[in-house]
């Protein structure tokens, strides 16, 4: 039974990070009336915790710099990193929409996103298509979004819990029931319902279900991606896609909790164990190079880099970070590197002198690296103590190219949308698919489509 209303809104968005935020300006500029929902009472989610960056093609910035690109590079790079199972609606609708969304996003809502040449091609994109604010992170992406959603007048509802969707038997929503954190609950109507409440990394039992291989990591996310989005979908009769997918993370500082950010492996740092030895090619896989960093000995690993490497890479909000922390240990020599991260002073010194030797002769060292210009580490060096966390799932809620969602026989809900950690992103059905600065892309691409499908069937319902 479908109960009474207080009031009935147009567009309602569940979720207060990128892709809420994005679906919620996009539908305001379409015309239509919105509401936005956040659980928390200061935003953040996964996009808080990320560093911001979005992973688009044939941007006004990339011309502007004379880089070559388009969206059908793009989507031949999705497909070549996932080895063609990632789901191709999907990744043509990224590879079409992402550099438009970010364009419209620097031009309409005049959002500080450029161009990151720091941010060399590697981990699958062929060429500089990394875009993000310089010298800013994810919490202060999800803050200046909500300034914008304060500019354009757009109702935000914060601390407010979603705990139930009231659906038809042909499952249109018909509106929500909200929760504040005292217990009071509200009724909230609406024509069209947007899903943009992130992913489960948080959810234990979820991760185990479906990723048993990453149950034992820490999960560096936010603790609020229990996964409500996909619950409430699947009760709709949503179907599920790429629900193994996932951003695992091979550096992230420990104790500090602060990513090592993957320039530093880009610029020539390597991985070390704690017998001193290198164990995995530092620079093919940015989410999958948690495994062999989960499967060394004892409970950590150390990224080893130098001075240049730290200046190449101190733009970046987490190793400046990093640096105000003095979380790196330094030396002068290998010998006394080693003494104060506690490895082999002869194994360490091997290893760097291998990486050197195959820098010198242009071939790939053992473990199929392929140094080219790039130089490994040299006096004074650095070394971060680093452990293996997750960040966000990439599974979720079946959506077609319009974020809509499908129901599992591959037919629309009525008027369910979904984006961001909710949805099926593009990694393919494993760890191994992830690109670059992809969790944003997807978050403000199918955002964007969302809020502007919803604004689109919201304007018919009420013309009908």
């Amino acid at each position: 039974m479908i109960p009474d209303f207080e009031y009935v809104i147009p567009v309602l968005v569940i979720g207060g990070g990128a892709c809420g935020c994005i679906a919620a300006l996009s539908a305001h500029h379409a015309g239509a009336q919105v509401l936005l929902v956040e659980q928390d009472e200061r935003p953040m989610g996964s996009t808080g915790m990320s560093q911001g960056l979005i992973c688009a093609a044939g941007t006004k910035a990339q011309v502007a710099l004379g880089i070559e690109d388009s969206a059908d590079t793009y989507f031949a790079d999705i497909m070549a990193k996932t080895k063609g199972l990632t789901d191709p609606v999907l990744a043509r609708a990224i590879a079409d929409h992402a550099g438009p969304t970010v364009d419209w996003m620097v031009d309409t809502l005049d959002l500080p996103w450029e161009l990151d040449t720091g941010f060399r091609p590697a981990y699958g994109n062929s060429t500089f298509r990394v875009h993000g604010w310089r010298g800013h992170g994810g919490q202060d992406m999800v803050d200046l979004l909500h300034r914008r959603l304060a500019d354009a007048g757009v109702d935000v509802l914060l601390g407010a819990k979603l705990v139930e969707v009231h659906a038809d038997e042909t499952s249109r929503v018909h509106g929500v029931t909200l929760e504040r954190p005292d217990g009071a609950q509200e009724l909230v109507g609406c024509e069209t319902l947007i899903l943009a409440c992130g992913g489960f990394a948080a959810n234990r039992a979820m991760v185990a279900q479906h990723m048993p291989d990453v149950s034992h990591a820490r999960n560096n996310g936010h603790e609020g991606s229990q996964g409500t989005g996909i619950a409430v979908g699947q009760q709709l009769g949503a179907g599920l896609g790429d629900m193994g997918a996932y951003q695992g993370y091979a550096m992230l500082a420990e104790p500090q909790g602060i990513p090592v950010p993957p320039g530093v492996p880009v610029e020539g740092g390597v991985l070390v164990n704690i017998a001193g030895q290198r164990f995995t090619n530092e620079v093919e896989d940015i989410a999958g190079m948690v495994h062999p960093v989960l499967a060394q000995p004892g409970d950590h690993v150390w990224v080893v880099f130098d001075a240049r490497i730290e200046g190449k890479t101190d733009y970046i909000p987490e190793m400046q970070q990093l640096i105000a922390l003095n979380a790196a240990r330094k030396a002068d020599t290998p010998e006394e590197l080693a003494a104060m991260i506690g490895v082999p002073a002869e194994a360490l010194f091997a290893t760097l002198a291998e990486a050197h030797i195959a820098q010198t002769s242009g071939q790939p060292d053992k473990f199929g690296r392929v140094w080219g210009a790039d130089l490994p580490p040299v006096a004074p060096f650095r070394a971060v103590k680093v452990v293996g966390a997750i960040f966000h799932t990439q599974g979720g809620l079946q959506i077609d190219g319009q974020a809509r969602v499908l129901r599992a026989d591959g037919t629309v809900l009525p008027n369910l949308f979904a984006g961001g950690g909710a949805a099926r992103s593009v990694s393919g059905p494993a760890h191994w698919g992830y690109l670059p600065a992809m969790g944003l892309a997807t978050a403000v691409t199918f955002g964007r489509l969302a809020g502007l499908g919803a604004a689109a069937l919201a304007r018919q319902l009420t013309d009908a």
